[in-house]
């Protein structure tokens, strides 16, 4: 995790402990797993086959299968969304537009970069810039939308408590 920028004055929070603390404080839960352990092919590889899809799940599966029990997951799958995304700009408007979910929306990040724009408790809004290796939950009901960073590309592991998958409210 780079930095969270706090709204509507900026404010850039950016030492490591201060930002875990923040983020608990405000009901997120937020933690950094190793991708080194990923063979760099998966890691930089955008269009990937079935086959690399499940090798980057199995590479992480003990780590999934303990924040399955912790949270009540049951599936997890990649996303994975770059220039050659089909409808990439459809499917970011959706992502834009504020919403929240009936369950938790959870992001690994393997690759790439985004950024959570997140409604706090208080009722202000900050943003929270993910990197590799990073692992966001935003709790169930907490409003939020989410977009690409610079570098337009980012690939994730999601996990899921409703076996169909990702539901907006907005």
């Amino acid at each position: 995790m780079t930095a969270i920028r706090l709204h509507p004055d900026n404010r850039r929070i950016d030492a490591p402990a201060e930002m875990a603390s923040f983020l608990d404080d405000e009901g997120l839960v937020y933690r950094n797993w190793d991708v080194s352990k990923l063979r760099g092919e998966l890691r930089d590889n955008y269009a990937l086959t079935e086959a690399e899809k499940a090798e980057i799940l199995a590479t992480f599966e003990g780590d999934l299968e303990t924040l399955k029990a912790e949270g009540g997951y049951v599936t997890a799958d990649i996303v994975v969304l770059w220039e050659k995304t089909p409808d990439l700009e459809t499917l970011l408007d959706k992502f834009r537009r504020e919403h929240h979910h009936t369950e938790d929306e959870v992001r690994f990040v393997i690759d790439g970069h985004g950024i959570f724009t997140i409604r706090g408790r208080s009722g202000c809004y900050f943003d929270v810039r993910v990197d590799p290796g990073d692992l966001i939950t935003v709790p169930a009901g907490t409003r939020h939308w989410f977009t690409l960073a610079e570098d337009r590309q980012i690939k994730c592991i999601r996990l899921f408590q409703d076996p169909a998958g990702w539901a907006a409210i907005y």
